[in-house]
């Protein structure tokens, strides 16, 4: 380390010098100091110009609310499936139960971590390689998948929400998270002191999976195995089921929608992954035996291109993912690329592009949403805005809805999932190809 060289007193007086010798920086200081930056670097204009209206509005009412939890990404999926359910019932309003989701999420994925690093062990892993450490440091954090989220409702199907309503655990998922941390943590300890003892491996396995089981009960409630299902849709008729599973209900209801074969769709911009070709990430899953996570590397534009046609001809929400946090103003409700003029306040130039921004860590997916709305130009095939549904409650923006400019789109939105049949015949084709598969760490294994 004698190569790295101090910072001088020299120098660190000449930076000050620098500083104070420019009116604009004193000025800066002065206001950011006293408002913070987004107030300050707040491009006026632009924010009174983002305007709500759209020329495809998909109206799938109130915003929901996710709470302390990362559960954007369950959310947002059954934000998709509740505006079928609804058609499909004749309701006005409708919820599942996020928290019957979760609670079968994490479930799985106690099982597939231990699994998943009994095997690794068994390989030769050791406990202080990459691998091991990065599978570790991210266990039984609440973000997901499109694909992952299928996979739970498949095998598991969905409730309404009444049926299983949110905890004091759902609502702030950290406390619980813990301590199904520290269960796997320990568990994988107890793995590496008995590799090579088949036996004693399966043992280990089987006591956390079952303590898992019991935290999250103790947590989350005992969700239903069947349930007495019946309604009155919005024209005042009433409806009764009777004793119907969480599965049966799912597929009576969203079923006829296929969102199970819905694929993924990515702008993965770095010129070593190719357009057109499959990528997948090494350790990502939740259940075993389901679906992989995989997607379908495409160009930016075509993604748009298939949610505009999806909002405009068949009038369902989408569900995306991206990086929310760039040029938000989380109180209005808007993302833009020119929202907020950090470099001008600043003196910096913020020159890197989505390829460098992911590249060198600056930007993931770690947010999921859904569209329900797009403004279109005259000419039918121009994006100008677009509608977004997200799960942080009603205090904010549109009463929950956001406004997300096209060039935010662009930059930002990395992932979609659209009906399979949409993609042209190359991109069928290219799904029945194996994908290129990338390490556990790799920024296209970030989770909404």
């Amino acid at each position: 380390m004698s190569d790295i060289t101090a910072l001088s007193a020299e120098a660190l007086g000449s930076l000050r010098d620098e500083f104070d010798a420019n009116a604009t920086n004193r000025l800066a200081m002065n206001a950011v100091t006293a408002a913070g930056i987004d107030k300050v670097a707040r491009n006026y204009d632009r924010a009174r110009q983002l305007q709500r209206r759209f020329s495809t509005v998909v109206d799938n009412g109130e915003a929901t609310h996710q709470d302390r939890s990362g559960r954007c990404w369950l959310f947002s999926s059954l934000n998709v499936a509740r505006f079928v359910a609804k058609k499909n019932m004749n309701l006005k309003e409708f919820e599942f139960s996020q928290n019957y989701a979760m609670y079968f999420d994490k479930l799985e994925r106690v099982n597939y971590f231990l699994k998943d690093v009994a095997a690794l062990i068994e390989a030769g892993e050791t406990a202080d390689s990459r691998l091991i450490q990065h599978l570790l440091a991210d266990v039984m954090g609440d973000g997901g998948q499109w694909t992952m989220a299928m996979n739970v409702y498949k095998k598991y199907g969905a409730v309404p929400k009444d049926l299983f309503p949110e905890t004091e655990s759902s609502k702030n998922t950290g406390p619980m998270n813990t301590q199904l941390r520290h269960l796997l943590h320990t568990a994988v300890a107890h793995l590496f002191d008995a590799a090579g003892d088949a036996e004693a491996t399966a043992k280990i396995v089987a006591d956390a999976t079952a303590a898992g089981h019991r935290i999250l009960t103790i947590h989350l409630g005992e969700p239903p195995v069947s349930f007495d299902w019946e309604w009155t849709d919005k024209d005042g008729e009433f409806h009764r089921d009777g004793e119907i599973t969480p599965v049966e209900f799912w597929n009576k209801y969203v079923g006829p929608a296929d969102l199970e074969s819905y694929v993924c769709l990515v702008d993965d911009p770095r010129r070593e992954h190719p357009k057109g070709k499959k990528i997948g990430i090494e350790h990502l899953g939740n259940v075993a035996g389901g679906d992989a996570t995989e997607y379908l590397n495409v160009p930016n534009q075509f993604m748009k291109d298939c949610v505009r046609q999806i909002l405009t001809e068949q009038g369902i929400p989408v569900w995306f993912g991206a990086d929310c946090g760039p040029f938000m103003d989380r109180q209005s409700g808007a993302w833009a690329t020119d929202l907020f003029e950090y470099d001008r306040v600043y003196g910096v130039d913020f020159d890197m592009d989505k390829e460098a921004r992911v590249r060198f860590g600056d930007s993931a997916m770690n947010h999921a949403m859904a569209f329900a709305g797009v403004d279109v130009a005259e000419d039918g095939v121009t994006t100008r805005r677009w509608r977004v549904e997200n799960s942080w409650g009603t205090d904010i923006a549109d009463k929950g809805y956001f406004t997300m400019s096209d060039d935010w789109f662009t930059e930002y939105v990395y992932e979609v999932a659209v009906p399979k049949a949409m993609l042209p015949a190359e991109y069928q084709a290219a799904l029945d190809e194996p994908a290129q598969m990338l390490p556990a760490w790799d920024p296209m294994g970030a989770l909404a």
